[in-house]
């Protein structure tokens, strides 16, 4: 059940994302370049390690696979404890360094118009962009429609999510990479907000990404046995003259 490969894949590739993601904001690298940061990272990561663990990266996604029966549930729980410490390592290496500078963590912190002002429309949020980024890899990655640039479309997606969603709740679509920097951010980590927002939207989405995987590829399994079935046609038997029976009758004709 415990893959020490996979679980390394896991904490490394959560390591970086939430690490060069918060250094993105950190910089004031502006929408885009955090949008770029975290989707380039999200790419690379799929190519590099996506043959030993698949690069969830993100519990968020390791629940939709879950489901999907991708990984299994004890599988998933090796996946989550080592993409929650990779995201809060990187968190607390940053801190350490903002420390030494006086700056605040909360620049890496997951935030948005929406978080404080209207919570249950933030979460909605986090759920329709986990949507689209799951939705993503279960039609690329997982149903092997992608191809070589599965790792791009996916890593695509999340940069299009953040760019779409982040400011409205930041678009974290990842409990992971809230949840470690929020660990040093005392508002963040005592908020019910940042619990109903991040972790229960992205697992929404997550889950109705996956019901509407399963709708398509039931529907394309169907048409597939259609295409199939071959319909076998019985042709009347036609019974043949012994040969004997034939030159008998050459015979008689020859004689007349």
């Amino acid at each position: 059940m415990f893959n020490s490969k996979v679980f390394l894949a896991e904490f490394i590739g959560t390591f970086a994302l939430v690490f060069v993601g918060m250094s993105a904001g950190i910089v004031n690298a502006g929408l885009l370049g955090v949008a770029l940061a975290h989707g380039f990272t999200l790419a690379v990561f799929a190519y590099a390690y996506g043959h030993i663990s698949g690069t969830h990266v993100n519990p968020a996604v390791t629940f939709g696979l879950a489901l999907k029966g991708v990984v299994t549930w004890g599988q998933a729980i090796f996946y989550w404890i080592a993409q929650f410490a990779g995201a809060i390592l990187a968190a607390f290496l940053l801190k350490t360094f903002l420390d030494a500078l006086g700056g605040p963590i909360d620049a890496g912190a997951t935030v948005g118009a929406l978080t404080d002002k209207a919570p249950i429309l933030a979460m909605v949020m986090e759920a329709v962009l986990t949507f689209f980024l799951l939705n993503t890899i279960l039609h690329t990655a997982v149903g092997g429609k992608g191809g070589r640039f599965a790792g791009w479309a996916i890593g695509t997606t999340y940069a299009f999510a953040i760019l779409a969603g982040a400011p409205f709740t930041g678009a974290s679509l990842n409990p992971a990479r809230t949840f470690g920097p929020a660990i040093f951010s005392l508002p963040s980590i005592t908020n019910p907000n940042t619990y109903l927002i991040y972790l229960f939207g992205p697992l929404i989405g997550a889950t109705l990404a996956v019901l509407v995987y399963n709708f398509f590829t039931s529907s394309d399994e169907i048409e597939e046995d259609e295409e199939e079935e071959v319909v076998v046609v019985e042709e009347p038997v036609v019974e043949e003259m012994p040969a004997k029976a034939e030159k008998k009758s050459a015979a008689r004709k020859t004689t007349k």
